[in-house]
């Protein structure tokens, strides 16, 4: 059972590999274990094209808008998970990323 918050986090991020991973992405590896410069640059997960994935499990609701920025800027979408103990997930993301993803769906005809 984790005890501090950087236990807690890890478990986080590992529960969360395993749903990608269920999802599609077998190949996603924490960047803890993949790739420190991506761990550097608040990228969680490596091998889940064509997201960023930044994981936020803590008592409080971070500034979403400082680990956006935090994240690179190139052709991947950056995406926040949080998760705050007894309330449940949220994934956050820009509008502009947001709103491309729809055009993409709509465009695709996925999304009608």
């Amino acid at each position: 059972m984790p005890v501090n918050s950087r236990q807690v986090g890890h478990a986080y991020e590992r529960q969360l590999r395993k749903r990608f991973i269920e999802l599609g992405w077998e190949d996603c590896q924490t960047s803890r274990f993949a790739s420190k410069m991506m761990d550097d640059m608040g990228v969680d997960f490596v091998e889940t094209p064509p997201l960023h994935i930044q994981a936020k499990r803590t008592k409080n609701q971070p500034n979403f808008r400082k680990v956006l920025a935090h994240m690179p800027v190139d052709a991947s979408y950056n995406v926040v998970y949080h998760k705050i103990p007894n309330q449940g997930e949220i994934v956050c993301m820009s509008a502009s990323d947001f709103e491309e993803i729809v055009k993409v769906l709509k465009h695709e005809k996925i999304w009608k």
